[in-house]
């Protein structure tokens, strides 16, 4: 450890300090700062656009493309409230009901909720480790653009009148061939294997970033709350996703009548069991992927507005390690009402018990930073207040949903319905609306007006609860979930129209939100790079960030760096400003290891998305469709690795006498004492 500077010894190489900086000239700097600018420009109009590889323009791109879908998804969830307003109401018909209610929860799940907290990661995690792009760029635009294209085909059956309308599970043998034919299903399976190669393409851009590309002295222990919830996320999306792509696999097969499988056909010798089973081993660690992200919104938002460090710090990373863990040991409370052996049900109910444990050991660290802390209560903070209110109950009727006896007289009710959701949008999107306002002034340079954004949570707080406590009497009353229609002579009636109430405070909730992000693009308060006085690297860049993120690659001296940043601070100085080079470090003391240049932006992402899209949507019809779509991947394939050999052959002797010279970092036996 350097006395002076307070970061670690680094081997070979040496930081250079803001006394080092201030001998350079003006000129030097810009010079420096205009080469930085146009090797990371940008590219311009539509091929530019499909090109881009930057990871804040993919990271916004996902956050804007899963919040259309979240409104779409609330569209149709809304159309539901409207047909069960009232006993036996004829506004949608039984078919484009299930259509609706798949479709809605399809979109929650696959488009909005693991897409939105990825996103959130692309953009925030490489400036907060300190680095100037994803590791992968090239991969992560071809994850945005897989992911778009699964979306579309969605939406794009539902409007054809092919949309899914088996539930968002799509259990067997009701999405089977028998029971129902054509191509709802396939479109629903097609969809969930492209939205997973992007999750899982996301979850490889943010380990590998993290764990080679963090600025020096950011060990372990120094890693932001956010980025370790990212990483746990990432590690739980490469176990979860390729269960759940193998079981719709396994299904579409089955339903292909030149394949004609039997994975699930309990006539043929198959089980319709064993989809639960791969669904849910996904399903419930789904769960975590959405919340744990959550969890690191809090443990950034915290510090900030309550003006101290972070309280068990340990602990809290500690506890989403455990949750992820735990995550992959409670699937089967979602099967009690199958016939399984009670002792495995005990097992199950003890598991999803103790998954409580770790939850509450971030909720008790949060507390007492609130209770520590000298509060600056802004819309962030507001929202963090309001996901304690919600997500607790949320949590407690998961709780009573674990045990066997009551989880049998529940399931299928829509006091589960009333969990899922409190779990959901009380333990996820709350805190996702207050990291919107936290980061907002970053994305763009404008805060997101406090007026507006006050309104936005009293609509969205009491129309929640309005919409959703009711359910939980609903469902102890015997409604059952799933159905289009009811009589009146169930008693359901007062309370599904309150919830039908609640909807709609809760769309204009969203609306206001909307209005908010809108309006302060153009007339928002002018933000600086620290509006809220944060204490993390990405608020060291400026707002917006350039597309090179920082100029000198910033040395860590604490858990805190801006708050622990001292005047005579070293930052990091040797990369090649005209190549697109990033600083790689040690895994685990981020030690300097080697430089590493990334390649130029390219329009071959977006071509093999189409590729894969194009194939996968063609197997719907003919499996004839897969090797000859893959056939065509591997030439997108071919031309993308030949555009990367091109760029590394070798200048002539002449082109190299005019290029600068740009050596490795400072070694120690040249620096001048």
């Amino acid at each position: 450890m350097n006395e002076e500077t307070g970061v670690s010894d680094f081997g070979k190489y040496v930081a250079i300090t803001d006394a080092d900086l201030h001998e350079l000239t003006p000129k030097m700097v810009a010079l420096e700062r205009h080469e930085l600018e146009k090797t990371w420009e940008e590219p311009k109009g539509l091929i530019g656009w499909l090109s881009n590889t930057n990871h804040k323009t993919i990271g916004l791109r996902i956050i804007v493309t899963a919040f259309i879908f979240f409104a779409l998804g609330g569209v149709l969830a809304l159309l539901m409230r409207i047909q069960l307003m009232y006993p036996e109401n004829t506004f949608l018909g039984p078919d484009l009901y299930n259509q609706f209610f798949t479709t809605h929860g399809s979109t929650m799940m696959f488009l909005f909720a693991v897409p939105v907290m990825e996103g959130m990661g692309i953009y925030l995690v490489p400036l907060m480790v300190g680095t100037r792009n994803v590791a992968f760029p090239r991969l992560n635009a071809f994850g945005y653009f897989v992911y778009l294209i699964g979306g579309l085909l969605l939406y794009g059956g539902l409007i054809l009148n092919i949309g899914p309308d088996a539930g968002w599970f799509a259990y067997p043998p009701l999405s089977g061939p028998e029971f129902t034919p054509g191509k709802r299903s396939d479109v629903w399976s097609q969809m969930i294997t492209l939205t997973e190669i992007a999750a899982l393409v996301g979850a490889v851009e943010i380990l590998t970033t993290v764990f080679k590309q963090r600025a020096p002295g950011m060990s372990l222990n120094r890693i932001p709350l956010f980025v370790w919830s990212m990483v746990v996320t990432s590690f739980m999306v490469i176990f979860a996703m390729p269960t759940v792509m193998t079981a719709t696999s396994m299904l579409s097969m089955d339903r292909l009548t030149n394949v004609a499988t039997h994975f699930f056909n309990q006539a043929e010798g198959g089980d319709p069991l064993l989809y639960q089973h791969l669904f849910w081993f996904f399903g419930h660690p789904e769960v975590y992927i959405i919340f744990i992200p959550a969890t690191g919104f809090i443990s950034m938002i915290l510090p900030t507005f309550t003006r101290r460090k972070t309280f068990g710090y340990t602990a809290l990373v500690l506890s989403m390690i455990a949750t992820g863990f735990i995550g992959f040991g409670v699937w089967v409370h979602h099967m009690f009402t199958t016939p399984l052996p009670q002792l495995g049900q005990g097992i199950f109910t003890a598991s999803s018990l103790l998954i409580t444990i770790p939850n509450g050991v971030q909720i008790f660290c949060w507390i007492a930073m609130l209770w520590s802390g000298r509060w600056n209560l802004k819309t962030p903070l507001i929202f963090v207040l309001g996901f304690f209110a919600t997500f607790i109950i949320g949590g407690m009727t998961g709780v009573m949903a674990a045990s066997v006896p009551l989880d049998m007289q529940i399931h299928d009710t829509y006091f589960i319905v009333a969990h899922l959701h409190y779990v959901l949008i009380g333990g996820a999107v709350f805190p996702l609306f207050g990291a919107i306002y936290y980061w907002y002034p970053k994305w763009t340079g404008r805060m997101l007006s406090e007026k507006l954004g006050i309104a936005n949570f009293i609509l969205l707080f009491i129309g929640f609860n309005t919409v959703f406590f009711p359910m939980h009497i609903l469902g102890l009353i015997g409604m059952p979930r799933r159905v289009y229609t009811y009589v009146a002579e169930a008693g359901w009636g007062d309370l599904n129209f309150l919830a039908t109430i609640g909807a709609m405070v809760m769309g204009v909730g969203v609306l206001s939100f909307v209005g908010n992000v809108l309006y302060s693009l153009k007339h928002g308060e002018v933000a600086g790079e620290n509006p809220w006085g944060a204490d993390t690297l990405e608020w060291a860049a400026s707002s917006p960030p350039q597309p090179y993120n920082f100029q000198y690659i910033p040395i860590v001296q604490g858990r805190h760096p801006v708050w622990n940043r001292t005047e005579d601070a070293p930052v990091f100085r040797g990369l090649n400003n005209k190549k697109r080079s990033v600083l790689a470090t040690t895994i685990h003391d981020a030690v300097p290891d080697h430089k590493y240049e990334f390649q130029s932006d390219s329009i071959y992402p977006f071509l093999l998305a189409l590729a894969t899209g194009g194939a996968f949507i063609a197997v719907i019809f003919h499996p004839l469709a897969f090797p000859i779509g893959f056939g065509i991947v591997f030439f997108v394939l071919f031309g993308w690795f030949w555009s990367n050999s091109l760029s590394h052959i070798r200048k002539s002797d002449e082109e190299l006498e005019h290029d600068p010279e740009y050596p490795e970092p400072t070694l120690k036996s040249e620096v001048k004492p």
